[in-house]
């Protein structure tokens, strides 16, 4: 729900999806040419501004959603640094600190290119986009069925809570587990129901095997898309330099 009220509020959410992901294509290229740590540490810098500065993503949005990955990022970098010697003792002497650092700010940068991304396409506009390139259609209805029935669970969900906390479920600790597994029982039912009622209502309208949504419009694609291309080779160009030198 964060990332999508995000792209919809997002100053980029006007421009053509392809610009945006070509843009994002073009960082995690530079990502993986880029060889020393302290330009993959701009490269992220770049596309985390971008990001916050030009797209105008809200920096607590954009926290919130990175600080997961790079929680599991950290325990990652210490499991790289740490390893069992030959008599099976635990013991920091496992890869070197470069390049546990060089893994870490790759990974931050490919993370920070998927964001701009993600935080600025609606689902809807990606789904677009992946037809495009010819995406098999049974993937793309899976993702569309997610997508929906993603808002309509979590609008079941803030109901039943909204009831429970009406009729007191929530006033003690053995009652708020108590009611929040009634109601994570309840919303199992629900969700075979749902799916059920969107299966019949689907074979109903002749369903194809094909989920099918108006296509947004975008006047400036092609200008958006040049400007994106020459952003996105700026990157390539640096983390190349970087390669060579």
């Amino acid at each position: 729900m964060l990332i999508e009220t995000a792209a919809y509020a997002s100053r980029w959410r006007p421009v053509a999806p392809t610009a945006k992901a070509l843009f994002a294509l073009c960082g995690i290229g530079a990502a993986w040419i880029a060889h020393r740590p302290p330009m993959l540490a701009a490269l992220a810098c770049l596309l985390a501004v971008s990001a916050l500065l030009l797209a105008r993503v809200p920096l607590r949005t954009y926290l919130a959603l990175a600080m997961a990955p790079i929680g599991f990022l950290l325990l990652s970098c210490v499991a790289m640094l740490a390893a069992v010697d030959a008599s099976g003792n635990w013991g920091w002497h496992g890869a070197s600190p470069e390049l546990v650092a060089r893994t870490a700010l790759r990974s931050l940068t490919v993370l920070a290119a998927l964001l701009g991304l993600v935080l600025t396409t609606p689902m809807p506009d990606l789904i677009q986009l992946l037809r495009r390139v010819r995406t098999p259609e049974l993937l793309l209805d899976l993702m569309v069925l997610c997508y929906r029935m993603l808002f309509v669970l979590r609008q079941a969900w803030d109901d039943g809570v909204q009831a429970q906390r009406a009729r007191l479920g929530y006033r003690g600790f053995a009652h708020a587990w108590r009611s929040m597994g009634l109601l994570a029982g309840q919303m199992a039912v629900q969700v075979w129901q749902r799916a059920s009622a969107l299966q019949m209502a689907a074979d109903a309208r002749g369903y194809s095997g094909a989920l099918r949504f108006l296509p947004a419009v975008f006047p400036q694609a092609r200008a958006q898309t040049m400007r994106a291309a020459f952003a996105g080779l700026l990157l390539l160009a640096l983390a190349t330099g970087d390669r060579l030198w």
